[in-house]
């Protein structure tokens, strides 16, 4: 016969290993069906090719997404941008870092706080006006604060920050 206390204690224990393992476990990215549009390496928890977080338009995507609309800089008006928040691609690949370095196709790079992505909605814009960022239009990625919206975001810092021709993350 089989005590009652200790029949309490074996589920408990058993509810605590597998909380536990839930818990250091998360869900693996998912490998790229297209062509990869941007490599995220350095400090993160979650890769799928190798040691890095490659991801495709589909993956961008269907992170959270979010629109800007604002002036900027390098446009003549107001544009109204879309894309993945900075945040929600550093949340999938589990970033443990403090800065990133956005790298862009001609190698220009920016090293930028995360706390920028955590403070501000940064997308890295997909889209300009409705249509899709080309290379030549800057594009595939182009990081993109919220400056109408900040006013202290309008500063020659931040703009060095606003990398186009976005192909790779390294999170430091």
């Amino acid at each position: 016969m089989i005590r009652r206390p200790m029949v309490v204690k074996f589920v408990v224990f058993i509810v605590a290993v597998g909380l536990t393992l839930l818990s250091t476990h998360t869900i693996a990215l998912e490998v790229p069906e297209g062509p990869v549009i941007l490599v995220v390496s350095g400090k993160v928890g979650q890769t799928n090719v190798g040691d890095e977080a490659h991801f495709d338009k589909a993956m961008l995507e269907g992170l959270a997404q979010h629109e800007t609309i604002t002036r900027t800089p390098w446009h003549d008006g107001v544009m109204r941008f879309s894309g993945p928040l900075g945040r929600a691609i550093l949340e999938a690949v589990g970033a443990e870092g403090e800065n990133i370095r956005v790298v862009a196709l001609n190698e220009y790079a920016a090293t930028v706080p995360i706390s920028d992505f955590e403070n501000y909605d940064v997308i890295l814009a997909m889209q300009a006006n409705g249509k899709a960022l080309r290379i030549r239009d800057q594009g595939p990625l182009f990081v993109i604060y919220p400056f109408d919206q900040h006013p202290e975001l309008l500063d020659e810092e931040i703009f060095s920050r606003s990398v186009w021709q976005v192909t790779r993350i390294d999170v430091e």
